[in-house]
């Protein structure tokens, strides 16, 4: 944040003030610009090729592919000057994708890993001495139908704020680990119907099964 705002601030600076000071051929502008985008390019893929967590990748990836090419190239003041230097990425292509793909496949098991203790906790409840929850007036359960279709959601939109193919490509995977979680929820919701009869909230249960199959669709 600071490499970013330095360098947005002095290359402004350079951009009104110091250009004219010279002669057009000595490329004032280019130079600074050049030697700005160099060094925080380095810093970038030094923090690439180091020992990540996750939020740090996302929001790596997120210099990459927003801050750094919109919010700080495409500038008011800046654009003009910046789309004759050509400056490129802050970092190369394979190492770029190399982190896509490691933020994929960690969002990837966290949104598997987060349904799967979603189900254990709605089965544990199914066993409880307690009648369902109910949302305008019918019984539901806000815990999975509800929690599922957000962790999902809010997923896809954290990739693809990131940029529209890495949004594509994990609503791709999440789109084969929904029909797997419906399939061990369904084995589960089976198995209570069979075991479970003599429950005292038995049909209210169902009912919020059945109802939450809207929200699924």
């Amino acid at each position: 944040l600071h490499m970013g705002k330095t360098m947005k601030e002095d290359l402004t600076v350079v951009a009104k003030c110091i250009n004219k000071l010279y002669p057009p051929e000595f490329n004032v502008f280019s130079i600074y610009a050049e030697l700005y985008h160099n060094y925080f390019a380095s810093q970038a893929k030094k923090n690439a090729e180091s020992h990540l967590e996750d939020k740090d990748i996302y929001l790596l990836l997120s210099w990459v592919h927003n801050f750094y090419p919109k919010d700080m190239r495409k500038d008011y003041a800046l654009a003009m000057e910046l789309d004759k230097v050509k400056l490129g990425s802050l970092l190369p292509s394979s190492l770029s994708k190399e982190l896509e793909n490691k933020y994929l496949d960690s969002e990837e098991v966290t949104v598997k890993n987060s349904l799967s203790r979603c189900l254990d906790k709605e089965i544990q409840r199914w066993k409880e001495d307690k009648e369902p929850e109910k949302l305008n007036g019918h019984f539901q359960s806000e815990l999975l139908g509800i929690f599922v279709i957000q962790s999902i959601y809010s997923s896809q939109k954290r990739a693809e704020d990131i940029s529209k193919a890495m949004g594509e490509e994990l609503s791709r995977r999440l789109l084969k680990e929904l029909p797997a979680f419906l399939r061990s929820y369904r084995d589960a919701f089976e198995d209570f119907k069979e075991k479970s009869k003599k429950h005292r909230y038995y049909k209210p249960i169902l009912i919020a099964n059945i109802n939450n199959c809207w929200n699924f669709r």
